[in-house]
């Protein structure tokens, strides 16, 4: 992460550590997943305008140039050292060891295709397992997306052209 990125980062969490809030509170005061508030805290992803007002209430705190960050773009990227983080490793774990299957079933309940992660939300919920230990639920909602036959009579970069 680049340094200015890190700085405001940095700015963020401290204001989002002082409001006293979880992702989940401010969450459900902002109509938003937790984990897009989190995003949105670690510059991963942007705050559209119309959700700024509920932001800014959520968060009082949060000056306005850090509002005006989180509202541009955003380089989504990572450290690729994140994965030697316990709780990311395991997550990588978990969807490296189902992958195959998750991918099959998708290709039988859908077709020829994958999950979108533009066209997406993911949250982080906490449940009571039937044995009354506590439960992480991470879901991943993400829309379907078909892979098209390329055919070039479809192909509009080329118009004209006859193979």
């Amino acid at each position: 992460m680049d340094q200015s990125k890190a700085n405001i980062v940095s700015q963020l969490q401290a204001v989002k550590s002082s409001s006293g809030k979880s992702y989940s509170q401010i969450a459900v005061e902002t109509g938003l997943t937790n984990v897009y508030v989190s995003q949105l805290f670690r510059r991963q992803a942007q705050l559209k305008p119309e959700t700024a007002p509920k932001l800014r209430s959520a968060v009082p705190n949060l000056r306005d140039d850090l509002l005006g960050e989180m509202l541009k773009p955003p380089f989504r990227s990572y450290d690729p050292n994140l994965i030697q983080e316990p709780a990311i490793y395991r997550l990588n774990e978990a969807v490296m060891h189902f992958g195959e299957s998750i991918k099959e079933i998708i290709n039988e309940e859908f077709g020829d295709g994958i999950m979108s992660a533009i066209d997406f939300f993911c949250s982080v919920d906490k449940v009571k397992g039937v044995d009354g230990n506590d439960r992480v639920v991470v879901t991943f909602d993400g829309k379907y997306l078909p892979y098209s036959e390329q055919k070039s009579e479809n192909m509009v970069s080329r118009p004209g052209s006859n193979w």
